[in-house]
């Protein structure tokens, strides 16, 4: 972190990072993180660990995006609208502190707590291991994409809380459109699109679909294209949200 970021950039980070371990909030979060996402992948249902009998960790690689669309934006939603309810937005963007500072600094504090959140699985790989001799470069992919995916989903959630003082909105705003994100590659959705949009636009949906570009990485294949994908995604989204931002501050 000392290499890329900037002095203001790593202030922001620090203090944002320490506060979800700060306060009680951010361990609530990792309790029922770690419980909801074990009990999914364990559970005795269908496609769960016990009965696909086969020592990976396919059932959670599955499952962890879905669960995403909750406890992201249950992250994301605090970032700025909670800065603009309680005025500190403008406090924040008067320091000697560049509003593209203020962006990165907070993203990127949520986003390694969220990786962290990830790490914290360890548990799993740990009994996949004991229980057979899965592959572990497809669990290393499938843990790259999986926070990429979770990066992709907290930068669409900064630039709707950016939108809004209300965190509720901003939670469901961000919740909505990364399910439509996953679900744009689906073939019922594509077969909907298609009876009356153009195959152009039907195939540029298709691209923009999350899941498209994230299951190559849960059978252990890394593609540029979908690396490229995620970072466009990421640092669109950031840019958008810089420019609401900017916006704000100069009315």
């Amino acid at each position: 972190m000392k290499i890329i970021l900037n002095n203001p950039t790593k202030a922001i980070f620090k203090r944002e990072l320490k506060n979800y371990f700060h306060t009680p909030i951010g361990y609530v979060f990792l309790i029922i993180f770690l419980f909801a996402q074990g009990y999914i992948t364990f559970e005795p249902g269908k496609g769960s660990f016990f009965l696909l009998r086969q020592a990976d960790l396919r059932p959670f690689f599955f499952t962890i995006p879905w669960m995403f669309i909750l406890f992201v934006p249950a992250i994301s939603m605090r970032l700025w609208a909670e800065e603009r309810r309680s005025g500190t937005i403008e406090l924040l963007l008067t320091l000697p502190v560049s509003v593209i500072d203020a962006v990165l600094g907070k993203f990127l504090a949520a986003w390694i707590f969220l990786i962290i959140s990830l790490l914290l699985t360890f548990p799993m790989i740990i009994t996949v291991f004991y229980l057979g001799s899965p592959d572990l470069v497809v669990i290393i992919l499938g843990y790259i994409g999986a926070s990429l995916v979770a990066g992709v989903m907290l930068s669409i959630g900064c630039f709707f809380s950016s939108l809004s003082k209300n965190q509720v909105i901003s939670f469901i705003f961000t919740s909505v459109f990364s399910y439509f994100m996953l679900m744009a590659g689906s073939p019922p959705v594509l077969e909907f699109l298609s009876s009356f949009l153009p195959t152009f636009f039907v195939e540029l949906i298709e691209n923009l679909s999350i899941m498209n570009h994230y299951e190559s990485m849960q059978l252990g294949v890394l593609r540029l294209s979908d690396l490229l994908f995620f970072v466009f995604m990421i640092l669109g989204w950031l840019l958008a949200t810089f420019l609401m931002l900017q916006e704000k501050k100069t009315e």
